[in-house]
């Protein structure tokens, strides 16, 4: 009980057996996700089946999040394997010819692509190692000189900082994956390259018209109009992830840990789970123990009360996932305790108005120092309001159903129980005692009656 922030791990090919999942749920992955930028939707489905196989067996409540991989843009071919390099001051053309490319040009195959940009915007390849800036724009071809240099080759993809891509969210292969992850009623979808919240809307309008299984909405936020439009954003959606890979190529670097910061605090403000993703323990794919450099940054997201970590290629290709996962959970967990131990001064209510229940709720627990919150929950929202006042207490969640146990499953400081006689009886004595409390005071939330109880 002692680790409030959760981990949400990525499956991939070095962790998708039942015995190495098991272990990484025994050893703390509260949430798994499933790229679908890579397998098809049947073998991702038979991950779903798995993952919700595993634990009900362990009795455990684990979220399944699907992640789109969205309109991610690439060039064409060149016309050798060969890497061509760009050097600082030479022009590059972007056009819509197929032809392979060579030193002077390459296709740009995406249309609505090369309707958007303008003269002045940058064009990112290679994770940002080439910069190229529009110099004019024609209807079939881009004109750009080469501010940062560096080798290119076929298929690379790129980024577009200053452009609003007039394009959908879903592409083809997107709506087809969703179409099938939908059947297998998965807890969370996250949703690659958000620009606006009209994007959220347009998904969920997809997924309602497909299923009446409630599917939550994750919006990444990796784009500098995403972080402009922020609010508007996370409003429209369910929740959040950090997605500091493409958001530190689009902005300076210098600027995520900031940027990161006034997310994770305004996701509080706004009721919205949010996730901290990419490289957290990167150099455990191929490597027993982390850097001291990823110990502070997971350690950091635990002081600035996440609701999660994640992991990437460190579970999915890495050498020993489950190692990667008990390392996580003991930063956290020693983190956590040093979180509660020593408070920010925004932790628990910032800018939250003081006549908020759930704000009234947490104050309550603090000042007659209770020992957990339990809440009685037919739905998320309950649980998520009083989760993000970050009280410093456990919130056992009794829930009839197990989709709302799962869904709570990614919530900091949550704990759900999905246990349908203790939900009927509003048992809040001996769901406490399943999680070890056996004394103290209980702060009982039942829709909107709000009580104060002793067990011993």
């Amino acid at each position: 009980m002692t680790r409030f922030t959760k981990i949400t791990a990525s499956i991939g090919p070095n962790c998708e057996s039942r015995d190495v999942l098991t272990k990484m749920i025994k050893a703390g992955v509260n949430v798994c996700r499933l790229n679908f930028s890579h397998d098809t939707g049947d073998v991702q489905g038979a991950k779903i089946d798995l993952i919700r196989d595993v634990a009900r067996g362990l009795n455990k409540s684990v979220a399944v999040l699907i992640d789109i991989q969205g309109p991610k843009h690439r060039i064409g071919n060149f016309e050798t394997e060969n890497h061509y390099p760009l050097k600082i001051g030479q022009k590059f053309i972007l056009d819509s010819d197929p032809t392979p490319g060579n030193e002077t040009r390459v296709q740009l195959p995406d249309a609505d692509v090369m309707k958007s940009l303008n003269i002045g915007d940058r064009v990112l390849l290679n994770d940002g190692k080439i910069e190229l800036k529009v110099d004019a724009v024609f209807d079939d071809k881009i004109e750009t000189t080469v501010v940062r240099g560096d080798e290119i080759w076929s298929r690379r993809g790129f980024n577009l900082p200053d452009t609003d891509i007039n394009t959908e969210i879903l592409t083809p292969k997107d709506k087809a994956d969703l179409e099938y992850a939908i059947t297998k009623k998965p807890d969370y979808v996250a949703l690659s390259f958000v620009q606006r919240a009209e994007d959220i809307a347009f998904v969920r309008d997809f997924i309602n018209a497909r299923t009446s299984h409630p599917i939550k909405i994750i919006a990444k936020i990796e784009r500098p109009n995403a972080v402009e439009r922020f609010v508007d954003i996370a409003t429209a959606a369910d929740g959040i992830m950090i997605a500091r890979g493409d958001l530190a190529v689009e902005l300076p670097f210098e600027q995520v840990p900031a940027v990161s910061r006034q997310i994770i605090r305004e996701c509080r403000k706004l009721n919205r789970p949010v996730i901290m993703a990419t490289q957290m323990l990167s150099s455990m794919v191929h490597s027993e123990f982390p850097t001291r450099a990823e110990i502070s940054d997971v350690a950091n997201a635990a002081y600035l009360r996440a609701d999660s970590t994640m992991t990437s290629e460190e579970t999915t290709i890495g050498d020993n996932p489950v190692n990667v996962i008990e390392t996580m959970n003991k930063i956290l967990s020693f983190s956590d305790g040093d979180a509660i131990a020593n408070p920010f001064d925004w932790s628990r209510i910032d800018n939250v108005p003081e006549n908020d229940w759930s704000r009234s709720v947490s104050s309550m627990a603090y000042l007659n120092k209770a020992v957990a919150i339990v809440v009685f929950a037919r739905d998320t929202e309950i649980a998520t309001q009083i989760s993000c006042r970050r009280p410093d207490i456990p919130i056992v969640a009794v829930c009839g159903d197990e989709t709302v146990a799962n869904q709570l499953a990614l919530l900091r400081g949550v704990f759900p129980l999905c246990d349908e006689y203790l939900y009927a009886q509003r048992d809040a004595f001996n769901a406490a005692r399943q999680f070890g409390i056996g004394i103290g005071k209980l702060v009982i939330v039942d829709d909107d009656k709000i009580s104060l109880r002793t067990l011993d």
